[in-house]
């Protein structure tokens, strides 16, 4: 193993230990941080589309707050002001005739952005939104300066059916639809919800290590999953599904992205399950689930075990990730894990019947039971 694929590894980790942080007590919500961490690897954004009250801005700040950096946030209306967003203009130096922007503590300024109802905004402000994601540069008067983003979300309640605001919504290569828990993880959102309100997020400083990860993203070589992706690509194709030339170029940042995040410089089939997320919207994604199904039937990842399991609905990485889950339940102290255990028993019996149970599940639930037996 070589020096760089062993720190490639160590900082895979520490952004591992990262999201972990985010989404303590945010049950459920652990698809979306993992995608915000690939898409910041990949050096993309991503809109995340669901009904109000799910966690969105929450799960954004606190990634933002594990990683560390600097963040900015905004709700956008339809009287939203540029300046709100970007930073008024600096007065002192407009009485000597340079129009300039001051964007201290502003968007141009921030590592992390989150913009909720992010097609409110007016066409000034998305224009200029538009330079900021696509060439990470503010232009505004004589201001004219780098930013330094990593990845911006932007959060809607529904796609929008305007044209125009339709093909600015395409420059988020990913998107993520997300629903209201189901009924047998409510247990364990009210525990978590209570405990997180309760417990601040510690800030961290795995940004130098996501760094590392984006810089390596160029060695990756892609050789071991081009096949399959253009394979996928014809059967999305056949079935009536399709994506833009430059979506189905641009994809393949998020499959290198998704091997750094797994500590490799190569790819395998594997790697394949982010190509769902660049489908648009969510009718696409539910054709592509069955479209692809062979083709992502080996999908996993050490680290990205959410977004894996919803992109590909599939037993294995189902059972991949409540193994994990489990396991940590079985690590914590008796007393505060009970109520974690509970769901993750729960939800093991929703999904798998006892005849269907699979080998790496069927100790770890008698270890949970026996756990809760004997704390009753």
């Amino acid at each position: 193993m070589t020096t760089s694929t062993t720190s490639l590894q160590i900082s895979a980790e520490h952004v591992r230990s990262a999201i972990r942080a985010a989404t303590t007590g945010l049950v459920g919500r652990e698809q979306l941080a993992e995608l915000i961490v690939l898409a910041a690897v990949a050096q993309e954004h991503l809109l995340v589309v669901g009904p109000p009250g799910t966690a969105k801005s929450a799960v954004v700040r606190r990634v933002a707050q594990s990683l560390g950096g600097r963040y900015f946030e905004y709700l956008l209306g339809r009287f939203t002001e540029p300046s709100e967003l970007f930073g008024p203009v600096d007065l002192n130096k407009l009485r000597a005739g340079t129009v300039e922007t001051d964007v201290s503590g502003m968007l141009p300024e921030a590592d992390v952005a989150f913009l909720d109802e992010v097609f409110l905004g007016s066409t000034a402000i998305l224009n200029t939104l538009l330079g900021v994601l696509n060439e990470r540069r503010f232009r505004r008067g004589h201001t004219q300066l780098h930013c330094p983003l990593r990845v911006c979300v932007g959060a809607a309640n529904a796609l929008p059916d305007d044209e125009g605001l339709a093909a600015f919504g395409d420059r988020f290569l990913l998107h993520v639809f997300i629903e209201p828990l189901p009924d047998h993880q409510l247990e364990a959102m009210l525990s978590g919800g209570w405990r997180s309100d309760h417990a601040p997020v510690a800030t961290g400083g795995a940004l130098a290590d996501l760094d590392v990860l984006c810089q390596q993203l160029r060695q990756v070589d892609l050789g071991g999953v081009q096949p399959a992706l253009a394979n996928a690509i014809r059967k999305l194709r056949q079935s009536g599904v399709q994506l833009s030339d430059r979506r189905i170029v641009k994809s393949q940042r998020l499959l290198a992205a998704a091997a750094v995040l797994a500590g490799r410089l190569e790819t395998t089939e594997a790697d394949l399950w982010p190509l769902l997320y660049v489908l648009p919207t969510q009718e696409a994604q539910q054709s592509a689930r069955d479209v692809l199904r062979d083709a992502f039937a080996n999908a996993t990842h050490p680290h990205l075990l959410s977004a894996v399991e919803e992109a590909t609905l599939q037993p294995m990485s189902r059972a991949v990730r409540l193994a994990e889950t489990a396991r940590a339940c079985l690590a914590a102290e008796p007393a505060s894990a009970r109520t974690q255990a509970e769901s993750v028993l729960r939800e093991i019996d929703a999904n798998f019947s006892s005849e269907l149970l699979p080998e790496s599940l069927t100790a770890l639930r008698t270890q949970l039971v026996d756990r809760l037996a004997a704390a009753a």
